[in-house]
């Protein structure tokens, strides 16, 4: 509990005097009859929902289903260790954290916020797993026992978060932890795809009283847990908070600016800051192929002092067949991770074409000519995209949602089209706010942010409408589409290096 003394504190005090203006009763009103509406319109849907997952799992999806929910946790606890998770306002935090204030009555709003989002999570989570496993008899106990352990362990992982946060020992057992998550997540994926699957079989025919035994032994130890990380908060470091608070600012910054370009260009600088790089002699076969294929040789060389990001990119490949295997390939959503996760690939490695887009005077400088620099540097874009394509549509065509073999040759055959939209992508200007906004019946649509989004992913599209003519009527001839993929790729590289590259000259 806050000491009655800090509760007083003259700081205290005027900081909750001017964090708004006190709730009305018109206030109080309007949100009861919003929640009032809500419940109204949601209602139903949900208690449909609900009743819906009184029934047997289906063994052929419950690998793939249980992989993406523990998968799904892993990313929350990557958020939460990334972003803090306790953070407070940048111009509190400059002030508040290093005052003599108690630390515990400073983030006391915070906490509160973490806790309502933790559960918020784990409710989701565990309603998830509940629709993987169903529930076969007695659905009121087995959503309780979903709900508990979703909650337990939403709060849990918050709470150890926080922990880790204050102690480098926590957040070593926090990567643990993640690293455990991750590999149940693909454990359940391989055990779904054979023989294993009666293991899990089993697990969804359990006695509900069992899943309830479960959660109450998972809500004590999230009990523990949070006390825990409440008692750690009067001992977190403050340096950790100011630079938690700071990144959070950029990012919250970089949202309201709608330029998400900026984030990205802040997880770089703070990567890279204060590491120290190693010398080495570039290639021979670089240095005898031009100016050219050198300035696009940073690129080779910042993937592969990065190598963790690279595997994880590339064991992202296994999301889209992970997601055929639970949706049964009956919907577009694997093939639409498909061509998202290539076109991420391509523009993982654009850092350079950015920075020459940034600054042009020193792009023109270094008095290359710009359509040799933008073809050296789509190699690298091309060669992740078709890598990451290969490994996705052999994945897909594995689980059974592809009609016959072959299908993976829409992998080296998209890459360039993918590979001139991540171009493009790298060298758009930030948002334009000045731009007119549209009313329509949905609300008002700003054109600004809309254009920005769609600046580099039009040109992936039209590339690769071959492929995506392909991946809608799924013929058991993909020859034809995958020359005309590649045609249609060649050409829009081309088009897109020779236009680029004049206007960078």
């Amino acid at each position: 509990m806050i000491p009655a003394a800090a509760r007083a504190h003259p700081a205290l005090a005027y900081l909750r005097a001017h964090r708004g203006r006190p709730a009305t009763w018109s206030d109080r009103y309007t949100t009861m009859f919003g929640l009032v509406v809500a419940a109204a319109v949601l209602g139903r849907p949900v208690v449909e929902a609900i009743a819906g997952l009184a029934r047997h799992a289906d063994p052929t999806r419950l690998g793939a289903g249980l992989a993406l929910v523990t998968a799904a946790y892993a990313g929350l606890l990557i958020l939460a260790r990334t972003f803090g998770p306790v953070v407070l306002p940048a111009a509190d935090a400059s002030w508040l954290v290093t005052s003599p204030l108690p630390r515990r009555a400073v983030l006391g709003r915070t906490a509160s916020l973490l806790l309502s989002a933790a559960i918020l999570a784990g409710a989701v989570l565990g309603l998830a797993a509940l629709s993987v496993f169903g529930a076969p008899d007695r659905l009121g106990v087995r959503l309780a026992a979903a709900l508990v352990l979703g909650v337990a362990a939403g709060v849990g992982g918050m709470a150890t978060a926080v922990l880790a946060q204050r102690s480098p020992a926590w957040d070593t057992g926090l990567q643990v932890m993640i690293a455990a998550v991750l590999s149940a997540a693909v454990l359940a994926a391989v055990l779904g795809a054979g023989p294993g699957r009666r293991i899990l079989a089993a697990v969804s025919e359990a006695p509900a009283s069992l899943g309830a035994a479960v959660a109450g032994v998972a809500s004590v130890v999230a009990a523990f847990l949070l006390r825990w990380a409440w008692a750690a908060l009067d001992r977190i470091p403050a340096h950790r908070i100011l630079a938690s608070s700071t990144r959070a600012a950029r990012v919250t910054s970089a949202a309201g600016a709608l330029d998400p370009s900026m984030v990205t260009w802040i997880m770089e600088d703070a990567h890279w800051r204060g590491r120290a790089l190693r010398s080495r002699p570039w290639p021979r076969l670089v240095a005898r192929l031009g100016p050219a294929p050198a300035l696009a040789w940073q690129e080779w060389l910042r993937v592969g002092r990065r190598p963790g990001r690279l595997m994880a990119l590339l064991g992202g490949a296994a999301l889209p067949a992970v997601c055929a295997n639970a949706t049964g390939g009956e919907t577009g959503l694997p093939f639409g991770m498909l061509l998202c996760g290539a076109l991420t690939a391509a523009a993982m490695c654009t850092g350079g074409v950015r920075r020459d887009g940034g600054d042009p005077p020193l792009a023109r400088m270094l008095a290359v000519d710009g359509r040799a620099v933008m073809a050296a540097r789509a190699v690298l874009p091309a060669l992740l995209a078709a890598s990451w394509s290969v490994l996705a549509l052999v994945g897909i065509g594995a689980v059974g949602a592809l009609p016959a073999d072959g299908w993976w040759l829409l992998g080296p055959a998209t890459a360039p089209a993918l590979a001139a939209g991540a171009l493009r992508m790298a060298r758009r200007p930030p948002v334009d706010h000045a731009m007119p906004v549209i009313d329509t019946p949905g609300g008002a649509v700003p054109t600004g942010p809309l254009f920005w989004a769609l600046n580099g992913v039009d040109l992936a599209l039209l590339g690769s409408l071959p492929a995506l003519a392909a991946l809608v009527t799924r013929p058991t001839d993909i020859v034809p589409y995958v020359v005309a993929q590649a045609v249609a790729g060649a050409g829009v590289l081309g088009a897109y290096v020779l236009v680029a590259g004049r206007a960078a000259r």
